[in-house]
């Protein structure tokens, strides 16, 4: 008998969420496959090639026969830190045009509702991959996500240029909302899954020092604001508060029809 198949984006934010199976006490027992775009997991699991996968919470709204697994994602309670606009300096106000990294479409959703609902106007939108020099280049914000954001989530300045501004997304919808956000759960189209995924978060969460360890390089954050970033600002349950966001988020993707239609939510029985 085959060991299950999940898959998830190889982000650091994930890390907690899938180190048991990488190195812990689940390794071996399931094939699992690592891509930077959480989207890509989306895309596995709606053509039933995984048997569970971290994907945006998006994703439960078109994936058929989709079910959640209870409590575990990767969401903020009031910034994100890795979810962010980016611009050359401009407010939010002045944007007229945005660069969209489609790698997580929760966060493309999210951006858009941003502007519609709570900013009051559209700007022009364009799919652009995730440089955030050339993205900047052709609009006046990015959207960046992951590791890429994380990497600007503190405002800096290039020498002689502008100052690069970040808008974290999870920041604004808090504001805007008094609301948490959960960007990704794990999911599954199965009647049962064999996998203790709240256990594996657990242990997950044991090793902050040795997943800081292996992003810190990549990242360009030291030890200390790496374990910050996976312990204060990701949260890898959901609590009411979160909960409640994540249904008016959802809500309003389908109110301005970036959504088909609103979806419930159907949760795995474990």
């Amino acid at each position: 008998m085959h060991p299950p198949r999940i898959s998830a984006s190889s982000y650091s934010n994930t890390a907690p969420l899938v180190w048991s199976f990488l190195y812990g006490s689940n390794h071996g027992k399931v094939e699992i496959i690592l891509d930077n775009a959480p989207a890509r997991s989306a895309e596995l699991l709606m053509k039933d090639r995984v048997d569970a996968a971290l994907v945006p919470v998006i994703a439960s709204q078109f994936i058929e026969g989709v079910r959640l697994i209870p409590d575990i994602c990767v969401g903020a309670k009031e910034r994100v830190r890795s979810v962010c606009l980016v611009t050359d300096g401009k407010d939010l106000a002045d944007v007229r045009s945005v660069a969209l990294d489609t790698s997580s479409r929760t966060s493309v959703v999210l951006t858009k509702i941003i502007f519609r609902e709570f900013l009051g106007f559209e700007p022009a939108w364009r799919d652009a991959a995730p440089d955030i020099s050339q993205m900047l280049s052709a609009s006046d914000a990015a959207l960046l996500i992951g590791d890429p954001a994380l990497a600007l989530s503190e405002p800096t300045a290039s020498a002689g240029g502008p100052v690069v501004r970040t808008f974290d997304l999870a920041e604004l919808w808090k504001q805007y909302t008094g609301l948490g956000f959960v960007f990704a759960m794990w999911m599954t189209r199965r009647d049962r899954v064999a996998i203790d995924f709240a256990a594996a978060r657990d242990e997950g969460l044991s090793h902050l020092e040795e997943i800081a360890a292996n992003y810190r390089t990549d990242i360009g954050l030291s030890n200390d604001a790496l374990i910050e970033y996976l312990s204060q600002n990701i949260s890898y349950s959901i609590d009411e508060r979160m909960a409640a966001g994540l249904d008016l988020y959802l809500n309003l993707a389908a109110s301005h029809r970036l959504i088909e239609k609103r979806v419930p939510f159907d949760f795995l029985d474990i």
